[in-house]
Order: structure tokens, then C-alpha cells, then sequence
């Protein structure tokens, strides 16, 4: 793909980025017109991509890992994980409500986030490093919101749609990842008080750490380098749920809750 199709393929997504579905509708799927090239060519655009989208003086404040697990590859068509980066105005409180006015085509799923205390840099990264730059762990809900029309999209497409990020909801409970076993700690995600689904870290490449590893060793190839302070998102921990107006969504580990509801605001 020539440099002239990726900055017009680029501006489309950034388009249905700074719209959220209310001036575009949600993109064809661009698939057939993004070579499988490896990832080199999505990751080193979007960061490039979603920076042209930041609001004056708007940071990037984390990074976002998706598909880690044997399901999720299965389901993207393709053996590398996806990335997406994340700003402050796509971060919400535990209790918040979330407008779904705001998206399109919403789906949530449970994760677990790790806040960096250091600068966390590949490739050469392994689970040993990522714990020990670990500050902390804290439960979370990645409402994902991709761009791309029913949900066609593939391993090269999500990494430029910003791994299909929307909203991350993100709780207060801390967990040290060096006392707690979070390969093997259980989290279970209710909708409306009826359970849905439950998964563990271990279904995440053998660890969360290890997702972690991934990512950074993927995107320190490029140069990125993982800032201390960052909350980086491990793979989903559970089923990928839709969501709806209404609904309350909470997640649990050990006796530990986080809770989200959501409503969509009337068009004026």
C-alpha cells in the first residue's frame, strides 16, 4: 500500500473517530484494501492517526491490547494480537454513566488494566520485567465501539481502528499483581444482576503478564515505548457482551465489584 492510500484510508477512520457515528456511518470494511504486510504498517500509523484526532493539549495516557487470547485470534482471523491508545476523554469512573449516543456499535467485555511505575520498553520483554514495573492492577470494562460496519474487520484493520476502542471504565479497587495470583483469580461479569460470563488471566497467552509482554515487544519495535503512569489493557477476561440503554454491567474479583450503567441521549 502506497503512502497516498494510507493517509486515505487514515482520514476516513479519523473522520468516523472525531464523529462518532453521527456524521458518517460506521465504515465498509476496508479489509480487501489493506495488504497483509505484517503489522508494521498498521501499528506505525496509528498512533500517527489517533494524535491527528487529539484534542489541543490531549495526551495519549495508555495503550490498549486486544485478541490475546486463542478465541480472540480465532475470531480476528490471524495470529497477532491488536493494539489501540487511548486518551482522557475515553475514560470514565466506576458508577459513571456511559452515553451510548457517543457510539455506534457497542459492545463491553471485563478486563484487567496495569498502571506502569516505570517506563516499560521491547522488544526483550518478557512477564518478569512487566510485573516488576508494575505500580498496580485495577479492574476494568473496555466498552469497544469499532468503526468498521458490523464488526468486518480483521488483524490489520483493528490495529487502525484503534484496536476497536471506545470507552474504559475503569475502577478503584487495586490489585498488586505480585500478591494476588492473577493468572488464576477468577472474574465474573453480571448484566442487570444475571450472570454472563467468567474467564481467568491464564486464558490471556498463558498470563496477563505476558499480553503485556506482547505488546510492548510488538510496539518497541517501532520505537513506542510504554510511558510510567500508562494503563496498559490486558485481553478481555470475558465473553465480548452488547450492551444496552438501561443496563448495568458489573465485575467481580474475589470480593471486589465495578459497576457501569449506560443510557443514550435524546438528539436535540
Amino acid at each position: 500500500m502506497n503512502q497516498q492510500n494510507i493517509e486515505h484510508y487514515s482520514t476516513k477512520l479519523i473522520k468516523a473517530f472525531v464523529f462518532p457515528f453521527r456524521v458518517i456511518p460506521p465504515l465498509l470494511n476496508l479489509e480487501p484494501k489493506i495488504p497483509n504486510e505484517g503489522m508494521s504498517i498498521p501499528h506505525s500509523r496509528e498512533p500517527v492517526s489517533l494524535a491527528r484526532c487529539l484534542a489541543p493539549r490531549e495526551t495519549i495516557i495508555g495503550n490498549n491490547n486486544g485478541a490475546t487470547s486463542k478465541r480472540g485470534k480465532k475470531y480476528m482471523g490471524g495470529h497477532h494480537p491488536d493494539f489501540g491508545k487511548r486518551a482522557p476523554r475515553m475514560v470514565s469512573a466506576q458508577g459513571d454513566t456511559i452515553d451510548l449516543a457517543q457510539m455506534g456499535q457497542d459492545k463491553a467485555e471485563a478486563k484487567l488494566a496495569f498502571v506502569l511505575k516505570h517506563d516499560l520498553k521491547g522488544p526483550g520483554i518478557h512477564a518478569i520485567p512487566v510485573m516488576r514495573d508494575t505500580e498496580n492492577g485495577v479492574p476494568c470494562f473496555e466498552v469497544v465501539n469499532s468503526r468498521f460496519r458490523d464488526w468486518q474487520i480483521k488483524t490489520q484493520a483493528p490495529v487502525a481502528d484503534s484496536a476497536s476502542y471506545g470507552v474504559l471504565a475503569q475502577g478503584t479497587t487495586q490489585v498488586d499483581p505480585r500478591r494476588l495470583d492473577i493468572t488464576l483469580a477468577g472474574t465474573g461479569m453480571e448484566q442487570s444482576d444475571e450472570p454472563l460470563s467468567a474467564g481467568v488471566g491464564a486464558t490471556e497467552q498463558g498470563k496477563l503478564a505476558n499480553a503485556v509482554a506482547c505488546q510492548a515487544n510488538t510496539l518497541g519495535e517501532l520505537g513506542i515505548t510504554f510511558k510510567a503512569g500508562e494503563v496498559i489493557l490486558t485481553g478481555s477476561q470475558s465473553e465480548l457482551e452488547q450492551v444496552a440503554e438501561g443496563e448495568k454491567l458489573e465485575k467481580r474479583v474475589r470480593k471486589q465489584r465495578l459497576g457501569v450503567k449506560f443510557y443514550r441521549r435524546s438528539a436535540v
